[in-house]
Order: C-alpha cells, then structure tokens, then sequence
C-alpha cells in the first residue's frame, strides 16, 4: 500500500516471488471509468473507489484458499482498508513509506503511466498511516528494491 509511485508493482512483484505466490496489481482492477478519471488529472472519490475496493478484497479472498497473493493496492485510508478486510479478513498491509516529495520526483520522471504526477499531492493530502491495531507493517520504499523486500518478507514474517 502507499501513495502512486511509491514502488507499489515493483516491491509487490519482488515480494510476490520472494513468498511464493501470484502478483496482482490493484490498478488492473479498476473500472475504465476510474482509470480515465485518474488519467485526466482528476482524483477519485469514495464512491469512485468502493467498487474497486471490494474488487481488491474479493481477489484477496479467492487467493486465500491457494496460498495467498500479494496485491499492489494504495489502500490510502483505514477506511479503505477496513472494506478489503470486509472481503479478506487475514490480510495484511505492506505500506511502502516515502516522503511526498520522493515519490512526486518518481512519478514525474516515469513513462507510460496512467497516474499523473499531479495527483501525488492528493494522495498524501488522502494518507493515513498503519494504526497501531492493524495487520500490516512499513517499510523504508527509498531502500533498493532487494532491500525493501527483504526487510519486508522479514517484518511480515515476524508480524504474522
């Protein structure tokens, strides 16, 4: 989970392959609408994201029975959070932290993307950290990818 451009498909892959499970990427799963909305510059609203939510729990629930799959998602808001849980109660959040700032310089340097740079702010301005009663753990994104993952298969490990 995290804001765009926090490393979200690439880390989710690697941790993918690292645990022995499928990869999924939470912006296939969008409706076009969404993806268009995104595209144009304009953010999302709760509405626009309930669908899709539910879509990233009910991926999450499917997989469960065959050992799981790791879901590059945003899932920006507890909120947002609590409706996968709704429709995959053991999942556990990975939240890629990264300053604002970081991650606008990423999406503003990245090719063939759908999320405008423009739309970091809104993420951040949308962000809310882990609590503290939540399955999930964070890890450093400004880490090399290897890094990341392993510190991630580490601390999930531990937190599950």
């Amino acid at each position: 989970m995290g804001p765009s451009a926090t490393g979200k498909s690439t880390i989710g892959a690697a941790l993918a392959a690292a645990l022995g499970v499928p990869f999924a990427d939470g912006d296939d799963l969008h409706p076009a609408e969404n993806t268009a909305k995104m595209a144009s510059g304009v953010p999302l609203t709760d509405d626009d994201r309930w669908p899709w939510l539910d879509a990233c729990g009910a991926a999450l629930a499917e997989a469960e029975a065959s050992g799981g799959l790791v879901l590059a998602c945003s899932a920006l808001r507890r909120a947002y959070r609590d409706r996968i849980r709704a429709g995959a109660p053991t999942a556990s959040f990975l939240h890629l932290h990264l300053t604002e700032e970081e991650a606008l310089r990423r999406a503003s340097s990245r090719e063939g993307h759908f999320m405008p740079a423009s739309l970091v702010a809104s993420q951040y301005a949308t962000l809310e950290m882990l609590d503290d009663d939540e399955a999930g753990v964070v890890v450093d994104a400004t880490l090399p990818p290897d890094s990341v993952v392993a510190a991630a298969v580490a601390a999930l490990r531990r937190a599950l």
